[in-house]
């Protein structure tokens, strides 16, 4: 399949029936790419023009999100809350998850932004983006989630379809505090906690924008769907977004920089490799990407790390974190057992890649 063919990976963790979330790429090993993790995230793209040609704010406070995920030979498409007029954007961290560039639109308007990412939180699918050189964009309302009841009109905005166009699709509360198990195509099964549930029609593309209460103001970040068909046609009854109060929460610890066992602050650390679980403990590198620092450093597939330091690697899905506790630029001593079975080790200094 050419570039040009591939699908635009669109958005939306979806529940399990399955709960999980939509993304137009699967890479089914591990990959430590900082562990080259392909959680391709439901999102697309819109962004801001730098250039300020009136003292109207720009926009109407949520902006779409393409992702370029060069390897995985993928792109992905999502939508942003605007926090701030200097283009601070509150997202989904499975929309920006893997993503090596990142384009940011105002829809309805010529203002584009690229975007660095300042820091994510896995486990609660929060993330927070800068667009470079923004000024002047609009800004959201913030609501109080805590009285939403059951049977409340709520509007769900977002990049429905990941076509770069806002849409808004209406309904009600249908539940509070709810939990979900979402499947990613590469991750393990992740839980979250604390929804709001709604019947409002979430699409791929919508992760990461706003659900609206009957005053316009946001209570939640939109962020998950069940659906039977997850890469046909998008139908969902059950949609979950994140109480906008818990999301910000964790955006304030972003952008102050506390980093955390679950929040990740700034670079990504980049080994380099793709790993699966191999016949015997530790992770099996079945992939290598050309010139990075495991490349560098002579690791090859079929070598099995069984090391990072001092902390053991048990399988592959334990090299993951070990990589994203590290900063880029850090020298790590890996050990490994090459396909000759024979004991190594390699010195390696992390490179930057795509946030996980």
């Amino acid at each position: 399949m050419s570039e040009r063919e591939r699908p635009k990976k669109t958005g939306l963790l979806d529940p399990t029936v399955s709960i999980r979330r939509i993304a137009g790429v699967s890479i089914h090993v591990r990959a430590a790419l900082v562990a080259l993790v392909a959680l391709v995230a439901i999102g697309s793209g819109a962004a801001y023009a730098a250039t300020r040609t009136t003292a109207r704010p720009i926009g109407r406070g949520v902006v779409v999100i393409d992702t370029n995920l060069a390897y995985q030979g993928a792109s992905a498409a999502g939508t942003g809350i605007v926090l701030s007029s200097s283009g601070e954007i509150l997202t989904n961290n499975h929309v920006i998850a893997g993503a090596t560039t990142i384009r940011v639109v105002v829809p309805n308007t010529t203002h584009t932004y690229t975007a660095r990412v300042v820091g994510y939180d896995t486990t609660a699918d929060v993330a927070v983006l800068q667009l470079r050189n923004a000024s002047n964009l609009k800004t959201v309302r913030i609501g109080d989630a805590s009285k939403l009841a059951i049977g409340a009109h709520v509007t769900a905005v977002g990049n429905a379809g990941g076509t770069g166009t806002l849409t808004s699709a209406n309904g009600t509360v249908t539940g509070v505090n709810k939990s979900i198990t979402v499947q990613n195509d590469s991750r393990a099964a992740e839980r979250l906690s604390g929804l709001i549930e709604t019947n409002a029609a979430l699409q791929p593309g919508d992760s990461g924008g706003p659900l609206l209460n009957s005053a316009g103001r946001v209570v939640g970040m939109d962020t998950a769907a069940s659906s039977s068909f997850p890469f046909a046609v998008y139908r969902s009854s059950d949609g979950y977004a994140i109480p906008i109060a818990k999301a910000l929460t964790i955006s304030r610890e972003i952008v102050s920089g506390k980093s955390s066992a679950t929040v990740h602050v700034g670079g990504t650390a980049f080994l380099g490799v793709q790993v699966a679980d191999g016949p015997s403990v530790g992770a099996t590198v079945v992939g290598v990407v050309t010139g990075a620092p495991a490349d560098r450093a002579g690791l090859a597939p079929g070598d099995v790390i069984t090391a990072v330091g001092r902390k053991t690697v048990t399988s592959a899905t334990g090299l993951e974190p070990i990589i994203l506790a590290s900063k880029p630029g850090t020298k790590v001593t890996i050990a490994y057992t090459d396909t000759a079975g024979q004991s190594q080790t390699a010195t390696v200094t992390l490179g930057s890649g795509p946030p996980q």
